[in-house]
């Protein structure tokens, strides 16, 4: 019990660390630049230290539960010889997580609202967990195959641009950010679990180089699929009722973003939707443990806390975020974006798209178990901090294409490209992680925010669409990380050779 206690002190320590610069970010603009103080200061106070605790106890669900039963499933499908039952576990775990994403849903409606009911809620969330379920499977399909995951992934950035030409401007920067949004908090461990169980358990396999991509399969297809649905609807669909003004949601968006009142029902319901999302992941996973492999789960008491611990690690996390960080940062964006001040808008862009990838579960669980795969060569810390940065520029270049009112896929083509090149150059095991960590970058703290912040810039900006150019913003949280960890990979093999040429010529002078 001690143990337990100083364990998870410990995380607690760690998820503090981790909310410090968010917390200094925010009284900077808030401080300095809005020069208030926010009426619910006590408020954000209380949930800030409710976002550290549900990180803390996420964390320590994810040791106990999620990975041990992710990486058991994988063995025990690699041993059981059944490619069938394998990929249709892949399928269904992606499919059955995805549909029932809420920032998916949330997407979806904002879209068929903006849209007049062109694009119906319900079949593009259908398009994106088909895609992801698609996905996810491929990927598997891979790890058995042993085929190099770049040779996937940059085929797969080639149809993104290919169908870019074709689709609707209409449906492309919302085909961009439904592949961002499509990996939640809980998939992302599970399925990264899967990915490296199934690796370590293939002989041949290298389960740094093997392990990872999965989730940037799961990222890359909806960019696809989505298209092509804009494509059939946009030439084919007809108009609904008209839809409210853009401006109408923005100001419920507003209103909302001011205050969090608290109610005992609305917390209640908050804990059910948690419950909700995950147990379709549940559902899945043991049907078949029990009814497709046919054992009982090893350590099933333990597998259950960790799993109680997730599900109440995530729920905290939420309601923090809610009193705490989502009313003062969605405030400080939209009276950014009102002062009409850009060089601070596009400041506080970088700045908060660091600072909240930085306390990303997704980013963190990614981040745990590529240090414990490479053995200590990719140091946790080391890899948050590159695609923190990779999402700050991102974000901060997102934000001036906005301004400067261009469209959003001469900028992702770019960035594919450079991608594509970087990929020649970066170390084999560095690439993986690299795609992946474009897939968890996008998730439960820096969606709401980032989302706010396009919105609130395409709304003020009387040269832009909020439809064609609110979207978008998620998408470049994405790419840029990707360029940064591997940019980050090259570096460090270039520091190494240097290293050993250094080492090399000192004993020739000692001969």
């Amino acid at each position: 019990m001690k143990e337990s206690l100083n364990i998870f002190y410990g995380d607690l320590k760690n998820s503090f660390k981790d909310l410090l610069p968010i917390i200094i970010v925010v009284a900077l603009f808030q401080g300095i630049i809005i020069q208030t103080v926010p009426d619910n200061l006590t408020s954000i106070i209380i949930g800030l230290t409710i976002v550290a605790v549900g990180l803390a106890l996420f964390i320590r669900g994810l040791e106990l539960g999620i990975f041990p039963i992710g990486e058991g499933l994988a063995i025990e499908f690699a041993k059981k010889g059944s490619i069938f039952w394998l990929l249709l576990f892949a399928f269904t775990i992606g499919f059955s997580t995805t549909v029932a994403e809420p920032a998916l849903i949330a997407i979806a409606d904002k879209a068929a609202l903006i849209s007049n009911g062109l694009i119906d809620a319900f079949w593009l969330r259908m398009t994106v967990a088909l895609s992801v379920g698609l996905a996810i499977a491929l990927g598997t399909l891979r790890i058995l195959l042993g085929h190099p995951i770049a040779y996937y992934i940059i085929t797969g950035y080639i149809l993104v641009v290919i169908v870019t030409f074709f689709a609707p401007r209409e449906i492309i920067g919302l085909a961009y950010d439904s592949g961002c949004v499509t990996t939640s908090t809980v998939t992302v461990p599970l399925v990264a679990a899967l990915g490296i169980g199934l690796s370590s358990s293939i002989k041949g396999r290298n389960p740094a180089i093997d392990g990872f991509g999965l989730i940037a399969f799961a990222s890359l297809t909806p960019m696809i699929f989505v298209q092509i649905y804009g494509i059939i609807v946009y030439n084919f669909g007809e108009l609904g009722p008209a839809a409210p003004a853009v401006t109408e949601v923005l100001e419920n968006t507003k209103a909302v973003a001011t205050a969090y009142t608290f109610s005992a029902m609305d917390t209640f319901m908050e804990l059910l939707g948690v419950i909700k999302d995950v147990a379709p992941i549940l559902t899945v996973i043991f049907f078949f443990q029990y009814i497709i492999i046919k054992k009982p789960v090893a350590h099933l008491h333990k597998i259950a806390t960790g799993i109680i611990m997730v599900i109440l690690g995530l729920y905290a996390f939420i309601v923090g975020l809610e009193m705490g960080l989502f009313p003062i940062g969605e405030t400080i964006a939209f009276q950014l974006t009102d002062m009409g001040n850009y060089l601070l808008i596009y400041l506080f862009a970088f700045l908060i798209g660091f600072s909240t990838t930085m306390a990303e579960p997704a980013l963190l669980a990614i981040a745990i178990k590529a240090e414990e795969i490479s053995e200590g060569k990719i140091k946790q810390n080391i890899l948050r901090m590159i695609v923190a940065l990779g999402v700050a520029i991102g974000i901060g270049l997102g934000s001036y294409r906005i301004v400067a009112g261009d469209p959003i896929h001469y900028y992702i083509i770019a960035g594919y490209i450079l991608v594509i090149i970087f990929t020649y150059f970066a170390p084999k095991y560095i690439i993986p992680i690299a795609y992946d960590s474009g897939g968890v970058t996008t998730s439960t703290v820096t969606v709401p925010l980032v989302a706010a912040l396009g919105l609130g810039l395409a709304e003020n900006l009387e040269w832009c669409d909020p439809l064609i150019d609110g979207f978008g913003l998620i998408a470049f949280a994405s790419l840029f990380p990707m360029l940064t960890v591997m940019g980050y990979g090259i570096h460090a093999e270039y520091y190494k050779k240097k290293q050993k040429i250094e080492q090399s010529n000192i004993e020739g002078d000692a001969l």
